[in-house]
């Protein structure tokens, strides 16, 4: 029988990957990592109610940061979005609130939306210029950042726990396994409700860049690939990734390869592994930290990855020493072999 495991197995080295080590990390969790959508600026929210951005370079396969800014909130940060122009951040948790920070132009962050409970995961929509931000009080709320009220209001099934957008598609994932699905062009309406295809709790979503569908991670260390169009079901699967032998980690983040539209899996079990959903293989398996990694993100042309590793709480109080606990934030610069498709071997084309 599968059990949840103890985080004592995994590797004593806390960066098996020879990553690059960024800087004046978080001292707490790192809870989103989130890339710029025009530069190489990444943005950490954390645990310890702060929002820090690092300016990245790269020349080649060598990469330095420099810390850039950092803005605080009254309580623990959960998530974060980018405009798309790249000059602002947004970035909200369990004060309730979001906050509006013109990051390029070190003005002031400004609130710009509430919820009657923390807010787990957001998304800026350019194509209709609204921030979209999912709760656990239940609602989904649209936000036109220069009022006061949101545009519109959504009751969602349950308690967000995330959400993703590549409009006119989005989907959100709640508690009960419940995923909403939305057609951005009509958004005041559910598209379609989606018992998840995994038995588990939902962690995180990703949709596919074609927007004909989604992935979803669980707690359960699996991934379900789902099309949105009942007519392409045939191509729905579901894997187990993030396990060893009877231990069972979960997936806690998602990410396409903007390029070449494979993508990520990060787990609980310290690793990050690469995947081509069409060929249904995995291109890379990386080595496996000796904390869980909690989120992950691309940069915007694929040319890096970010990711955190550090204590998740998966295991409670009990697993946490604060003695030895310490938050990185690492960057990898991937190889084309690690995230370029490629045909399964020997494939006669059939699936």
């Amino acid at each position: 029988m599968s059990t949840f495991s103890s985080l004592t197995n995994m590797s004593q080295n806390p960066n098996p990957n020879k990553s690059y080590e960024v800087p004046q990390p978080p001292t707490d969790s790192v809870s989103s990592l989130n890339f710029s959508p025009k530069a190489n600026h990444l943005v950490a929210t954390s645990w310890d109610n702060q929002v820090r951005c690092w300016e990245i370079m790269q020349s080649g396969t060598n990469v330095s940061s420099t810390p850039k800014a950092v803005i605080s909130h009254d309580q623990p940060v959960l998530c974060s979005a980018w405009k798309d122009d790249g000059t602002t951040v947004f970035s909200g948790g369990c004060d309730k609130q979001v906050k509006m920070w013109p990051l390029l132009s070190g003005s002031q962050p400004i609130t710009v939306a509430m919820h009657d409970a923390p807010i787990k995961d957001m998304a800026w929509i350019s194509e209709m210029n609204l921030l979209a931000t999912g709760s656990w009080d239940k609602t989904l709320r649209y936000w036109d950042t220069r009022q006061p009220n949101p545009v519109h209001t959504q009751q969602l099934p349950e308690r967000c726990y995330s959400l993703t957008v590549r409009h006119p598609l989005m989907v959100v994932g709640t508690a009960d396994r419940n995923l909403v699905v939305f057609n951005l062009q009509n958004p005041q309406t559910e598209f379609k409700r989606i018992m998840s295809p995994l038995k588990y709790q939902t962690r995180c979503l990703a949709a596919f860049p074609d927007k004909q569908g989604f992935l979803v991670g669980s707690i359960e260390g699996r991934v379900g690939v789902h099309h949105l169009d009942d007519a392409q079901s045939s191509k729905n699967f579901t894997f187990k990734c993030h396990r060893e032998g009877n231990d069972i980690y979960s997936v806690n983040s998602l990410n396409f390869h903007p390029i070449h539209g494979t993508f990520a899996t990060a787990g609980s079990d310290g690793a990050f592994n690469f995947w081509d959903k069409d060929s249904k293989q995995r291109l890379k398996a990386m080595s496996r930290c000796s904390q869980p990694i909690p989120c992950s993100t691309f940069n915007h042309d694929g040319s890096i990855y970010a990711y955190s590793s550090c204590y998740d709480w998966s295991k409670g109080a009990e697993n946490h020493n604060p003695a030895t606990a310490k938050t990185y934030i690492f960057l990898h610069l991937p190889q084309e072999s690690e995230v370029k498709g490629k045909p399964r071997v020997g494939s006669t084309g059939r699936r």
